[in-house]
């Protein structure tokens, strides 16, 4: 699979195959638009986009792949510092943006040069940085570190990975696809718009702040259930905490959706189970910006609560005798500055879990954040904050409590809960885990937020910062631990 066939499939579609907030896009027009595109990409090594959701975004993506050129996106909710070590570590010397003038506030030397779209075409000079032959895209893992790391990637290994959806998923009716994450996040960039396009459908990509994005503000639900009620997709992607928002909202008319995937942390059981019952047909699947993004996929008629599904076939899973998760993937060239290909595609994902029976995956938690408890249990803190955040009470939860006696959290309460009725929440979340594996005590904090430097893009909580954020306030828990919880 390569660019190629995945314009001769764009090329074979009839009808309207993007639809952004102002524009319908036929597959005749994207092609035309992707060759024009493609001429402005002729002298250059890297174009960088950071702009909006929309078709305009799908179509630079397009024209990379078509020119042969690196594509490198840009999340929005990147620091300065973090575009600056994106741009800079690439070697980026084209750039399409809606937000010139942040990227003017660089000094990297960037100068408008026309504009196309609507977004303004800026160049500079700047040396060529040495990647890994064959490399496609530059993603950049979404911020679990102050300094974001590189993958490298190959065109072929993405769209192995949209194929291997495309083919998967192929009994059901999937032919309007609702873009409801950052399109600078691969899952999005993969799952939502080249599976998509290779299977003919409809890609409906309104702006971010129109789906209920609102930057350091959070998130809004009903924006989100009022788009797909009006919309009426038939699939979407989401991360845990989206999902959890628009549960909060009770139902909403949900009848068009076939599929609505998660994926990008664990998402509890119970969660899923209450998707269900308000009418979101979801399916937790697993993956890393390293192996193209998807790599696992629970799915109607192959589906078992508790996993993160079955493997997809382009990738290879094997779990080794720490119980690591090790994958091997086409997708995978290397680090940037780690000096070229990996000597192997196997990629050690620190991720612990194991393959069933029946080709399962099921996921424990990462090797980095096992807590060994002061009584020498073993406790993944992932599986205690899916118990704690499949409450709806509490948005978001870290646990601690390495060489501790017993577990504490920081928490994250909806808004306007009181403390009993958290303290409610907590009891329920403890009443489905072993003692060794039960919060002790907790405090509430603010929103862990990309704004704060506490969350990643896709919402998922950055367990250093928070660690280091309220380290006095942990401790404090623990002053008086003889007589607190003995486990």
């Amino acid at each position: 699979m390569n660019a190629a066939a995945l314009l001769a499939a764009l090329a074979a579609c009839e009808g309207v195959v993007l639809r952004g907030d102002s524009a319908s896009w036929s597959a005749a027009a994207v092609l035309d638009e992707v060759a024009t595109l493609s001429t402005f990409l002729s002298d250059c090594r890297v174009l960088a986009v950071l702009a909006d959701n929309s078709p305009e975004w799908v179509i630079a993506d397009l024209a990379a792949l078509h020119a042969g050129r690196v594509h490198l996106p840009l999340p929005a909710f990147f620091t300065q510092a973090q575009l600056t070590h994106a741009l800079e570590q690439t070697g980026a010397d084209a750039l399409l943006t809606d937000q010139p003038d942040r990227i003017r506030m660089l000094n990297l030397g960037y100068l408008s040069v026309a504009t196309w779209r609507g977004l303004a075409w800026m160049r500079r000079e700047c040396a060529p940085v040495d990647l890994p032959a064959g490399t496609a895209k530059v993603s950049f893992t979404s911020g679990s570190s102050g300094t974001p790391k590189g993958v490298c990637l190959s065109e072929a290994g993405l769209l192995q990975t949209a194929a291997a959806l495309v083919d998967t998923l192929a009994t059901l009716p999937l032919m309007r696809h609702l873009a409801v994450l950052p399109l600078a996040l691969l899952l999005e960039n993969v799952a939502g718009v080249y599976a998509p396009l290779l299977r003919g459908a409809e890609i409906v990509l309104p702006g971010l702040a129109q789906l209920g994005w609102r930057g350091m503000a959070g998130f809004d639900a009903r924006a989100l259930r009022g788009v797909i009620e009006q919309e009426r997709p038939h699939s979407l992607i989401l991360v845990p905490e989206l999902l959890k928002a628009l549960l909060a909202h009770g139902q909403g008319d949900y009848a068009s959706l076939r599929f609505a995937a998660v994926g990008g942390a664990r998402c509890d059981a119970a969660l899923i189970t209450r998707a269900w019952r308000l009418g979101l047909p979801v399916y937790e699947g697993y993956g890393l910006t390293e192996c193209g993004s998807v790599v696992s996929l629970n799915h109607p008629g192959a589906d078992k609560a508790g996993t993160v599904g079955q493997v997809l076939p382009h990738v290879r899973v094997a779990v080794d005798a720490t119980r690591e998760i090790c994958i091997g993937s086409p997708a995978f060239l290397g680090y940037l500055g780690d000096g070229g290909k990996p000597e192997t595609s196997d990629f050690s994902t620190g991720d612990l879990g194991h393959l069933d029976h029946a080709g399962f995956l099921h996921l424990s938690g990462r090797r980095k954040n096992l807590l060994v408890t002061a009584f020498g249990r073993n406790v993944a803190p992932e599986w205690v904050e899916a118990a704690l955040t499949a409450q709806p009470e509490i948005v978001q939860a870290v646990a601690f409590g390495d060489a501790r006696p017993w577990l504490a959290a920081v928490l994250v309460a909806l808004p306007g809960v009181a403390a009993e009725t958290l303290a409610g929440a907590v009891a329920r979340a403890n009443a489905g885990l072993p003692d060794y594996a039960q919060v002790g005590d907790w405090i509430v904090a603010a929103p862990f937020t990309p704004g704060n430097a506490q969350a990643t893009g896709n919402g998922r909580p950055i367990r250093a910062a928070i660690a280091t954020a309220y380290a006095a306030a942990v401790a404090t828990l623990y002053v008086n631990e003889e007589n607190l919880h003995p486990m």
